[in-house]
């Protein structure tokens, strides 16, 4: 069944207004996400609870005010959603993490199943190096 171009983006707007709680709603538990790279975010994650700990509760640690993700583009396929999105965060250290990501998004039943997601690996290993979390 394809999915809502106007679902995708009520979705991701709770992103965009720093509500990653309401945003995982419609994450599945079992999640299969990939992000791409070999940086401190990077990493095969099979579960919601696994992937918010190695990246949001990461990036929350050296982000005050979080990632501050923005949709840029949405291309819906079936019941697959591109979507591109944009940062412009800061680090406690004053690092601008304007960061450029591309979620490629896999629906069943109005749940997010699987992602792929692609962003500046260079970019993510500079903001922990210069904000070590440990």
């Amino acid at each position: 069944m394809a999915v809502d171009a106007g679902f995708v983006r009520k979705i991701f707007a709770d992103l965009e207004h720093g509500d990653g709680a309401g945003f995982f709603t419609h994450v599945a538990d079992d999640v299969d996400w990939i992000v791409m790279g070999t940086h401190p975010l990077g990493g095969h994650y099979k579960s919601k609870a696994d992937f918010i700990a190695g990246t949001f509760a990461k990036l929350g640690r050296v982000l005050p005010n979080g990632a501050q993700l923005h949709v840029d583009n949405l291309i819906i396929d079936d019941d697959v959603a591109i979507v591109e999105l944009h940062s412009e965060a800061v680090a406690k250290n004053g690092f601008r993490f304007d960061n450029h990501y591309c979620w490629v998004c896999y629906f069943s039943n109005d749940s997010i199943v699987r992602v792929r997601a692609y962003l500046d690996s260079v970019m993510v290993a500079r903001l922990f190096e210069q904000n070590p979390i440990g």
